[in-house]
């Protein structure tokens, strides 16, 4: 059996975009998701092996590495999409939003990498490990503070585990800003935030599929961050 891709919180929006771009490849898919969308059913129906998972259960790490090594032994890339877009402004309880940012961003990915290495280890050639991050990791954020906070980590993250795992396994980072729309963003929130880039425009979940196959292409590309956000560093 080819090894799967594994890829966290992928029950909708990116994480699901590029689940459905492996089925189609015919590359077996493994996902995690919290809440279970109807889509859910479809993936699996697809052939995806969906596991329900909330990581902010204390044995959560324990839960998904006993699953899949009862079904895998060898993993052809772990993409760490799981993700969370709390603020200050909507968790007052500030500690708990803090503990709660990193452990999702950070914690988990860094967990997660130690407990599947020997299974990205046992592919038949180079692996790889893609953190999703964020453009606010270059900027900071105002108005998310610590989720802005723990993007960093895991960027920080993809430079050391890149030189702990070399040359087995390849470790890179994606930096996104607006990628696709909420169905709730108003007209006048949109508007403000496609002017923020200078290519101005809701690009799709394609970009940062090309940007996985870009990575997992390359023989060479390691502790990297590709940035995929319009140009908004020059506005």
């Amino acid at each position: 059996m080819t090894a799967p891709i594994l890829i966290t919180g992928a029950g909708q929006r990116i994480g699901l975009a590029m689940a459905q771009h492996f089925v189609a490849a015919k590359q077996p898919v493994v996902v995690t998701y919290r809440t279970r969308h109807n889509v859910i059913d479809e993936l699996e129906q697809s052939g995806v092996h969906c596991i329900n998972i909330d990581f902010s259960d204390a044995h959560a790490i324990e839960q998904l590495e006993t699953t899949l090594r009862s079904h895998y032994s060898a993993l052809r890339a772990v993409i760490h999409n799981a993700s969370s877009w709390d603020c200050e402004a909507n968790n007052p309880d500030f500690d708990s939003l803090f503990d709660s940012m990193m452990r999702i961003h950070a914690k988990v990915p860094y967990q997660l990498n130690l407990a599947l290495a020997d299974l990205l280890l046992a592919y038949s050639a180079v692996s790889d490990i893609i953190h999703l991050t964020d453009y606010v990791v270059e900027t900071g954020s105002p108005k998310h503070i610590a989720y802005a906070a723990s993007k960093a980590a895991l960027d920080n993250l993809t430079r050391s585990f890149a030189s702990k795992f070399a040359p087995d396994i390849k470790v890179n980072s994606i930096a996104p800003s607006l990628i696709i729309f909420n169905q709730h963003d108003t007209p006048e929130y949109k508007a403000k935030t496609l002017k923020k880039s200078l290519m101005g425009i809701e690009p799709g979940c394609k970009e940062i599929i090309n940007s996985v196959e870009l990575l997992m292409s390359s023989d060479y590309i390691t502790g990297r961050t590709i940035p995929v956000d319009g140009g908004r560093h020059l506005k």
